[in-house]
């Protein structure tokens, strides 16, 4: 492995860890209700999000770089 597959890893690793981050906030408790449980961003935004950076480890690992002649 080359050092842009350990730069591209890295990348995707933040931007899992971004895509997580995404996803926290305040829960529902057994007394009160909070609806921004099912807000776009923790529904929708933060999975597509997680799905890039795995695709990224993935493209992080099979690239390789074109040789010289």
């Amino acid at each position: 492995m080359n050092k842009i597959n350990y730069i591209l890893i890295a990348v995707a690793v933040a931007v899992i860890i971004i895509g997580f981050v995404l996803m926290t906030g305040s829960p529902s408790t057994a007394t009160e209700y909070n609806p921004d449980i099912f807000s776009f961003r923790r529904i929708t935004l933060a999975p597509i999000v997680c799905l890039i950076g795995f695709l990224l480890v993935i493209v992080g690992i099979m690239y390789r770089p074109k040789e010289k002649e």
